[in-house]
């Protein structure tokens, strides 16, 4: 059984064969790489057939699962992985030559946590470095991680993860919103609940960010009702959650804020729209705004936003 399984559900081709060569080439040999094609009309098989490596395991959907359904293809390669930990990898990322030397060292340090985190570079269509997601501890518990995620002081993504799969699969694999908007997210929390997560700052892996991904495009509407389905769970876990005496002040906070910091997102949610076609995005979100709980504060707010994050992003 290989000691790392690395996923990848595979839609789009233009990147998929840097995204396969950073994995072969890994400092740390001990990992298989299943690629599952959500049935695309792009040359996957042919690019996956390119490479000889055995260790390379190939599935196709019988029918197309799509954006909105993006967890379902996460689970289904966590079923069909057979190593002790799993990545998920996006079809346009890569991951540095030391990813999984970097993660296996964070292990040793850190023995017998289900979920381990590495911080990361952004890079564009080209490859070039854009900027690094913040700094984080080499260990904190879930309370902190949600504190500092919903307070929008972290950045992370699915594939900058590693669980341990039977904690995964006992979780029920990654969690289900639509467009995967926020899964990332209430994964971690779910993993890291019971026994913290440990974080390291060398950034191995890099996420691309250009105009095809998710968090640039989709269905605003389905992110927005995401949204309101995290609040849902964030409020259900906070029930139920017995803090760690480490964390017992900033579960206090989240019990406090939680109204406000859900609120928070949904403004980033419309601001990330509104970088493009402002007003018809705005008079959008105004006819909407009942439905997701919107106050006309909170969409002016998130318009003035979207300024600074069309100059940033």
């Amino acid at each position: 059984m290989p000691e790392f399984s690395i996923c990848i559900p595979a839609y789009k081709s233009r990147f998929l064969a840097e995204c396969i060569a950073s994995i072969l080439r890994q400092s740390y040999v001990d990992f298989e790489v299943i690629v599952l094609n959500d049935c695309s009309p792009e040359p996957v098989e042919e690019i996956v057939r390119s490479f000889s490596d055995t260790r390379i395991r190939y599935y196709e959907n019988e029918s197309n699962v799509g954006p909105l359904r993006l967890t379902d293809n996460w689970n289904r390669c966590v079923a069909l992985a057979e190593g002790a930990y799993v990545v998920i990898m996006g079809d346009d990322d890569r991951l540095e030559r030391d990813y999984l030397e970097e993660f296996m060292t964070l292990m040793t340090h850190y023995p017998g946590l289900d979920v381990y985190h590495c911080r990361s570079l952004i890079i564009d269509d080209s490859g070039d470095a854009i900027r690094l997601t913040p700094a984080g501890p080499s260990f904190e518990r879930v309370c902190d991680h949600i504190w500092h995620r919903l307070n929008q002081w972290r950045s992370q993504y699915i594939s900058d993860f590693v669980y341990r799969r039977e904690a995964l699969s006992r979780e029920g694999g990654c969690y289900a919103l639509p467009l995967a908007w926020g899964s990332d997210d209430i994964t971690a929390y779910k993993a890291c609940a019971g026994k913290g997560m440990a974080h390291t700052n060398r950034p191995v892996f890099n996420y691309r960010h250009h105009n095809l991904s998710i968090t640039s495009t989709g269905n605003d509407l389905e992110k927005m009702r995401a949204n309101v389905l995290y609040a849902v769970w964030l409020r259900g876990f906070l029930a139920d959650h017995i803090p760690h005496e480490a964390e017992e002040v900033v579960y206090r906070n989240l019990l406090e804020q939680q109204d406000r910091l859900m609120q928070q997102r949904k403004q980033f949610t419309m601001a990330l729209s509104m970088r493009r076609h402002r007003a018809r995005r705005f008079w959008m979100w105004y006819k909407h705004r009942k439905e997701f709980g919107l106050r006309l504060h909170d969409i002016i707010l998130a318009a003035v936003k979207a300024q600074g994050l069309a100059k940033r992003m």
